[in-house]
């Protein structure tokens, strides 16, 4: 018994208050030495504050359990790269109003250390809070417990709860962004979101139904056997092609490891390959995966069963950079054995110089020979802005004139591309996903596969 009431009381602690306080009549005390009229009324606050400590602890320990609080995320994983809401569900029991500081253990990757919320809870009341993380880097994110600081109107002792266990969410690709795209592109709406609707070149050459001609129709799709069963027009009805594969090809060397606003490159490339895969899905298409490195770091076969989807989505989970030149020769080795019928390849890459580009030009092109193949590369941002600030001294000129260069160079990779027939997508990484997802609707509308 007397156990359990020690702990309760080892909450307790001074607030900033009654520091302030016990200093004021410290100064009064020394001025008494020389006022003797302030010794009494010092003297007399001196109880005052001692008699109101006492009554503020014991307005506080009345409970054993006096305030409970509960983390509820609005997902059960966190979504790389996007805004994750949680919410603390505090409930008072106190039969008073009482103030409350709210600290929360987020996990390290977080960065955080200046959370706090401050409110006050009236008699028995439940109140909500939000607030937003943005995890940049996949893994598990391990809270720790809620720190509650509960003071009343005195505000001279406070009570230090910590509640709720430590638990784990893991951060897996952004799974926001790619339920906003999966409904979109169920109603075919994906436009609204920036991608391009794309003039179909020709018929699609599936063959779908046979069905009675009205008014709109291509008269020479007209079925005149059919016509002549049935004493109507009847036509053939055809649809996009479907059950074609389609594979993400990520690139994991050093070079993804480059940052940009806190997301790795291959982050941004992981993000993409997922939503692609999602509305190849959708489009009754073979989405697969692969991720490469100096060898093959992983590989998710193209199918079009319920479980694809998750299953790329744990393999893009584990998927990490290491600090290894990419070795396109082993990722050609890969693709000419085990890849057997003609796919669509989007590879996610990244080259800075024509020189690095054309040190792998021959195993893209022998790619190329075998499957359509897309390589999607990005822009450097930070060039673009420093190309577009005034140069004021010798300095920024040279640098200017070295960062032209490198533009000038990525600009010549897509060039280069063309030449020997390989589509590129040359994007920034915030539009990653629109430009890859436009390309391959565009590849798919085009009949390319």
């Amino acid at each position: 018994m007397f156990k359990k009431i020690w702990n309760i009381f080892k909450q307790l602690r001074p607030t900033k208050r009654l520091y302030w306080v016990i200093f004021f009549l410290i100064l009064c005390f020394i001025l008494a030495f020389n006022f003797t009229l302030l010794y009494i009324p010092t003297f007399s606050l001196l109880w005052l504050m001692i008699m109101a400590c006492l009554a503020d602890a014991l307005f506080l320990v009345r409970h054993k359990q006096p305030v409970n609080a509960w983390r509820v995320p609005k997902y059960k994983r966190l979504s790389n790269g996007d805004v994750n809401t949680l919410t603390l569900h505090v409930q008072s029991f106190y039969a008073f109003k009482i103030y409350v500081d709210i600290v929360d253990e987020l996990p390290v990757q977080v960065q955080m250390r200046n959370f706090k919320i401050s409110t006050e809870l009236a008699p028995q009341q439940e109140r909500n809070f939000n607030y937003d993380l943005k995890p940049t880097e996949r893994g598990e994110y391990h809270f720790g417990k809620i720190n509650l600081f509960i003071c009343t109107k005195f505000n001279f002792i406070e009570r230090h709860l910590k509640l709720e266990d430590p638990f784990m969410m893991a951060c897996y690709p952004s799974f926001i962004r790619l339920r906003q795209f999966e409904l979109l592109a169920i109603s075919n709406r994906l436009t609204d979101i920036g991608v391009k609707r794309i003039r179909r070149i020709g018929n699609s050459t599936e063959f779908e139904q046979i069905k009675e001609y009205v008014s709109g129709d291509d008269i020479r799709t007209i079925n005149w056997k059919a016509t002549a069963r049935k004493s109507q027009l009847m036509v053939n009805h055809y649809r996009d092609e479907r059950s074609q594969h389609v594979y993400c090809v990520i690139d994991m060397g050093r070079i993804m490891k480059m940052p940009f606003e806190g997301l790795k490159l291959l982050d941004y490339a992981i993000n993409a390959a997922l939503v692609i895969d999602h509305v190849a899905w959708i489009k009754q298409d073979k989405p697969g995966v692969i991720g490469f490195s100096n060898h093959i770091n992983f590989k998710v076969k193209t199918d079009n069963r319920g479980d694809q989807l998750m299953r790329i989505q744990e393999a893009l989970y584990n998927a990490k950079t290491n600090f290894l030149e990419t070795s396109y020769e082993t990722l050609f080795s890969h693709v000419r054995q085990k890849i057997t019928q003609r796919s669509l390849l989007l590879l996610f890459t990244n080259f800075e110089t024509v020189n690095a580009l054309k040190r792998q030009m021959k195993y893209l092109r022998k790619i190329s020979t075998q499957h359509v193949l897309v390589v999607i590369f990005f822009e450097n941002t930070e060039l673009r802005d420093l190309l577009a600030v005034k140069p004021r001294s010798t300095f920024e000129i040279y640098e200017q004139t070295i960062a032209q260069k490198f533009d000038y160079e990525k600009r010549q990779i897509t060039k280069e591309l063309q030449q020997y027939g390989i589509l590129s997508v040359y994007t920034t990484p915030e539009k990653l996903t629109i430009n890859a997802l436009n390309k391959y609707l565009e590849i798919k509308t085009r009949g390319l596969i």
